[in-house]
């Protein structure tokens, strides 16, 4: 990618919108390297995002900004983090290989809060460098699918202040914003310091329903019961699969002489409106009928900077301080099996307990869902404080550049989910029977035994809105995790020209870096003592390792003939030495070779690691609850009545190993950049990449446990729990290891062109700017050792966890003069299949397959304006979605579509 394109300056908007596009700016140094020299083409390709960027889409956080580049997928994001524990977290997952291999930096060092961008205040942003290949040898672990390093001003001056609300066309997902920012500069010019604080409150968006192809989405059979015709159907309004079994949310009698009847508020019975034979329509209950679409999160961020020239070395010190938090509600606990209700419990009618005694029916099964009772609600806080120190010098007359830093990090997290159903109590409660004219605990009603809880209230199931809240108190309790990671690094480096050959001088970069890492995460007492029915929070952490590492980059230029070619090639290697894994080398080779200017060819070939950091070494079991494709079906589908083979809602744990080793990925990049001469603004460069990790850490997905079980390995079918009648997979256990391969290649594209408006008329002011940005992926094949080997590039279903649709593109105009600017940009995201294994199989007699797994690829246009009312007022308005293009049909949330539709937002900022 072109290096240095679009990246901000401080001028005037005109002067913005023509930044520099030349890449002979020594003031850039450009994250793909460590070497900054004028003329150095450094060969990884690398796209920098300016003001242009960041404005665009008015987007709430960094990581959304980046989430509309290409080359990533927007794994975690608050329409797709509903329902799981990564609620408000802001990662970045370049090429989809997965948030822990793309290297977060700040202002070219690690942070603490790296892998949540919410702690980043975007408008104090600089500007975005996305590498977009593999970076270990420059960078260090985790940069194998590349890095992102968020350049923060640090030269503002005077004041300013802002403010940003915005709202969808569906009157949802309000948000609200405000920044402020102050620099100056004091003893002669000498000393700086620059303050900024910013807060954004993004309300989310609390009804699936509210968006069409959302809410219960789920997998059917086309002809239910049928042994010849198994195709299946993915359609909306769901509601017998979700659960298992007909529910209601004031439950449904479903055995005995009343089967069928659903209880009204006033604990009268009426008809349950029943689904299809396929589960679809009715008064049923979906699971994600009560999960958000979007979850709300809220953030504040502030950033301080003090910096002083002390002859030939300016000393530094900053100071960061993130706070983002969220508080929705999570799931229904979904994990209740209907329970058995006595014939002669009191809070059933009189009318009713006397049909169930004519029919000599002591009991019966209630169908429930307990969406009033037992929603749970998960409430996190996640604070990022950091403190950093350096210095940045020169000497040799200039000829050496050295630079040095210190920092530490902390960021603490508290989780906080409510409304959890406690087992043993919930059992007590719902087993209610009358004694001397009152409602009492079952068993507190023998007065010959000592009550077995005095603090057993009975629970009223019959209806929404009858269980008392003594009742409720007792059934629900609260889960609590406590967790502070910390991170101390250290670096030091020297760059400079060491001496020169006949086409120039050899430059070097040598350093070292230290960084130690710890993390503890602890539960509170009740959540210690366990007994709730979904354990969210099951074991204490304590762990940490330390990494010493010394690294050297050399630029070492081979041929310069003026205006005709330039050939350079440059090195890089670092050694990490792991306290809990031993030692490891990374390294990188490539060369450049520019041709009359205008063309520059490029290649690298790269050795990249990703060392296991905590949460894969000691990480506390979590849950993850969504859709899989049971491939573990002989002897059950069509054979087990009830048996579904893509579940939507399977509880997967997962959680550390602490023998874990570094993953090693190979990378290959091979493009070129076109800047002709003849046509000054333009450049085009593409460039190929081929990227394969060995030994990736993973944890088995719960499809890969049921294939290796079909294939005898009882270890994984030992990982594998089913539903005892329908034997449907409910929940499946795994562990991290180093047992996975993964394989990308494709293609980027990037075009731009910036037109200065005076050479189309002197009397016209202005400039002109376009920017294309484009992806395909030919190839993505993660693999466990577990057959068949799917290339899933193309695969665009929201239950494919590793699919990604085979192009997306962004394609941008800006017109910016000193008064008025307009942005327009249009978002494309290929189609593709649901999931590729769910076709027809032209081998077997019995028609199968999806037959709507087709998607359709979308386009999305965003506009965007800004004008200056006043010197020092500028207002500003955007419409993303303007024409409120749908997502396609999924069963729990898809990462690659828009699910908000058209959402309007406007600000002001004032400048002093």
């Amino acid at each position: 990618m072109a290096q240095t394109s679009a990246v901000q300056s401080t001028g005037s908007p005109a002067e913005e919108a023509g930044a520099n596009e030349t890449s002979e700016d020594t003031s850039i140094v450009v994250t793909g390297s460590r070497i900054a020299r004028a003329g150095f083409d450094q060969p990884t390709p690398t796209t920098v995002l300016g003001d242009v960027e960041l404005r665009q889409g008015a987007r709430p956080n960094i990581q959304q900004v980046l989430n509309d580049l290409p080359q990533v997928r927007p794994t975690v994001t608050p329409q797709v983090s509903v329902g799981n524990t990564s609620a408000g977290t802001a990662p970045v997952d370049l090429r989809g290989l997965g948030t822990a291999r793309t290297l977060t930096l700040l202002n070219g060092r690690r942070f603490a809060g790296e892998n949540n961008l919410n702690f980043v205040p975007i408008s104090l942003v600089e500007r975005l460098e996305v590498v977009t290949g593999g970076a270990s040898a420059a960078w260090g672990s985790g940069a194998v699918a590349g890095v992102v390093n968020i350049i923060l001003k640090d030269d503002l001056e005077g004041f300013a202040v802002g403010g940003q609300t915005g709202i969808s066309s569906r009157g949802d997902g309000m948000r609200y914003g405000a920044d402020a920012s102050f620099g100056t500069s004091f003893a002669g010019g000498n000393g700086h310091f620059i303050v900024g604080a910013e807060y954004v409150d993004d309300e989310g968006i609390p009804d699936r329903n509210s968006r069409p192809n959302l809410g219960s989405a789920a997998i059917v059979r086309v002809t239910p019961g049928s042994l010849a015709d198994l195709r299946n159907e993915l359609v909306r309004d769901v509601n017998l699969s979700a659960f298992g079994t007909n529910q209601s949310v004031d439950g449904l009698i479903t055995s005995g002489v009343l089967a069928g009847q659903v209880f009204n508020s006033d604990g009268t019975l009426r008809t349950f409106a029943a689904t299809d034979s396929r589960g679809i329509g009715g008064e049923g209950r979906a699971l994600y009928d009560d999960v958000l679409a979007a979850t709300p999160f809220e953030r504040f961020n502030a950033y301080a900077r003090l910096s002083y020239d002390i002859g030939g070395a300016k000393v530094w010190i900053d100071g960061t301080y993130g706070r983002a938090a969220t508080d929705a509600k999570f799931v229904p606990d979904f994990t209740i099996a209907p329970p058995t209700i006595q014939a002669t419990n009191p809070f059933l009618s009189s009318a009713i307990r006397a049909r169930l005694a004519a029919a000599g029916q002591t009991s019966f099964t209630l169908g429930r869902v307990y969406n009033d009772l037992f929603l749970l609600n998960f409430d996190t806080v996640r604070e990022n404080k950091e403190v950093a120190v350096g210095i940045d010098g020169s000497f040799g007359g200039e000829r050496f550049k050295y630079s040095a830093y210190y920092s530490h990090g902390e960021v603490e997290s508290h989780q906080t989910v409510t409304n959890n159903r406690m087992a043993a109590q919930f059992a007590n409660a719902i087993n209610a029977v009358s004694m001397n004219g009152q409602v009492v605990c079952a068993i507190n009603a023998d007065a010959s035994t000592a009550n077995d809880d005095p603090a057993c209230r009975p629970l009223n199931l019959f209806g929404q809105g009858n269980a008392s809240a003594e009742s409720i108190a007792y059934v629900r309790g609260t889960q609590q995790s406590f967790s502070t990671n910390k991170l101390d690094a250290a670096g030091v480096e020297v760059q400079g020209d060491i001496f020169s050959l006949w086409a120039g001088p050899v430059t070097v970069a040598v350093g070292a870096e230290a960084r130690w890492e710890e993390s503890v995460s602890t539960r509170d007492a009740a959540t210690l003592a366990g007994g709730f029915g979904i354990p969210l929070f099951t074991s204490d952490l304590a762990g940490g390792f330390n990494v010493k590492e010394a690294f050297g980059e050399i630029a070492l230029p081979l041929l310069d003939v003026s205006d005709t070619i330039r050939l350079d090639v440059n090195g890089a290697a670092r050694y990490s030495d792991y306290s809990n894994s031993g030692g490891i080398w990374s390294w990188k080779v490539g060369g450049t070779a520019r041709l009359f200017d205008d063309l520059l060819l490029r290649a690298t070939k790269s050795r990249d690691i990703r060392s296991p950091g905590i949460g894969d070494l000691f990480s506390v079991r979590r849950i993850t609850v969504g859709a899989l494709v049971d491939r573990d079906t002989a002897g059950r589908a069509g054979v087990i009545p009830g048996y579904n083979a893509t579940p939507a809602t399977v509880t997967t744990y997962s959680g550390g190993n602490p023998d874990l080793q570094p993953e090693i990925g190979k990378t290959l990049t091979i493009g070129a950049s076109y800047a002709p001469s003849f046509m000054r603004g333009f450049n085009v460069s593409v460039d190929y990449y081929d990227i394969e990790i060995e030994g990736a850490i993973a944890t088995l997905s719960a499809a890969n446990l049921t294939f290796a079980c079909s294939q005898g390995n009882q270890a994984a079918c030992d990982r594998i729990t089913r539903d005892p009648t329908t034997q449907t997979v409910v929940e499946a256990r795994a562990n991290a290891q180093n047992v996975a391969s993964v394989q990308t290649r494709g293609v980027d594209v990037e075009m731009s062109y910036l037109l200065q408006m005076s050479q189309l008329g002197a009397n016209m002011g202005g400039s002109l700017r376009f920017r294309a940005l484009a992806t395909y992926v030919d190839r993505y094949i993660q693999s466990t050792g577990v057959p068949p080997i799917l290339n899933t590039a193309g695969d665009v279903g929201d239950a494919v966890a590793l699919g990604l649709p085979k192009w997306r593109g962004t394609f941008g105009a800006t017109y910016q003069d000193s008064n008025l600017g307009f942005d327009a940009r249009v978002r494309y995201v290929d189609g593709g299949k649901f999931n590729q294994l769910l076709i027809d199989n032209p081998a077997t007699v019995a028609l199968e397959g999806l037959i709507n797994n087709e998607i359709k690829s979308r386009t999305y246009v965003d506009l965007g304006i800004q004008f200056k009312v006043l010197d020092s007022f500028t207002l500003s308005a955007n419409v993303n979605n303007v024409f409120d293009v749908a997502p396609p049909i999924s069963t729990a949330g898809n990462p690659h579509y828009d699910i908000v539709g058209t959402y309007f937002s406007m600000g002001a900022r004032v400048k002093f």
